[in-house]
């Protein structure tokens, strides 16, 4: 971490899990824990849990995003969420991209870009995700994957909106599957991300971005990953539904 250039942000995914009782509860274990926290904390639940989420988040230091929204505002999108209507509900952040998406539901580098637009217009911030699968990475070309993902997720994106984009390094083959790049692996693909960022906007905008990693973080490894120059926190999957894991990775970045 760089905490005198960039903001160090823990985000938790809680992906398909919890209904609004267990949020509030979840939420309420969390927050005292975090109070202190050197770094953003954010948690991305389900959609039917927002409300429910903002509410218990109200008066603490978590801030609540989504995992998802759709590239319109409105329209005949059957079972979609716009960006709006979750920044009309008090949600801040939302993750686009995630490698679950892309390999559940099709999306696409091109639809990551849509979205991530969609998502900014509305006000919100994003966590933009890439990262390679493991056949990529044994041909040697997760920077080339990187690259090419990023450059086509930020294509439009201005200067002055890079500083509501948080970026996260998730390789697909570390999601979920309790592997993890190594803490030299991890900060590497960050640095690269990093330079990418530096390609498009200059280094001082690659300077000031947050770049997290994203692939199986936990409270054993938080602190070797977080020690690291170029990674600036956390996605957190797992670890994010057991309120003492999240806060020791919060507590991690100190």
């Amino acid at each position: 971490m760089n905490r005198s250039v960039r903001k160090t942000v823990i985000a938790g995914n809680w992906k398909m899990n919890n209904n609004r009782a267990q949020t509030k509860e979840l939420i309420g274990e969390i927050a005292p824990l975090v109070k202190d926290a050197g770094c953003d904390v954010v948690l991305c639940v389900p959609y039917t849990n927002l409300e429910t989420a903002v509410d218990a988040a109200a008066g603490t230091v978590i801030k609540i995003g989504a995992q998802n929204c759709h590239h319109e505002s409105a329209g005949a999108y059957t079972g979609e969420i716009s960006a709006d209507m979750l920044a009309e509900i008090g949600v801040e952040y939302v993750i686009i991209g995630h490698s679950e998406r892309r390999q559940y539901y099709g999306e696409t580098d091109k639809t990551v870009n849509l979205r991530t637009k969609a998502a900014l217009a509305a006000g919100l911030k994003v966590i933009l995700c890439v990262g390679e699968h493991l056949a990529e990475r044994e041909y040697g070309i997760t920077d080339e994957v990187t690259a090419l993902q990023t450059k086509v997720a930020l294509s439009g994106i201005t200067a002055g909106q890079m500083k509501d984009i948080i970026i996260a390094y998730e390789p697909v083959w570390a999601i979920g599957t309790g592997r993890n790049a190594t803490s030299e692996q991890a900060d590497h693909a960050c640095a690269a991300i990093r330079a990418t960022v530096a390609g498009l906007y200059g280094d001082q905008i690659a300077q000031a971005t947050t770049i997290q990693y994203g692939g199986s973080m936990n409270a054993a490894n938080a602190a070797e990953l977080l020690s690291k120059k170029d990674v600036d926190g956390g996605l957190i999957g797992g670890a994010s539904l057991k309120s003492k894991d999240f806060a020791a990775i919060c507590g991690a970045v100190n």
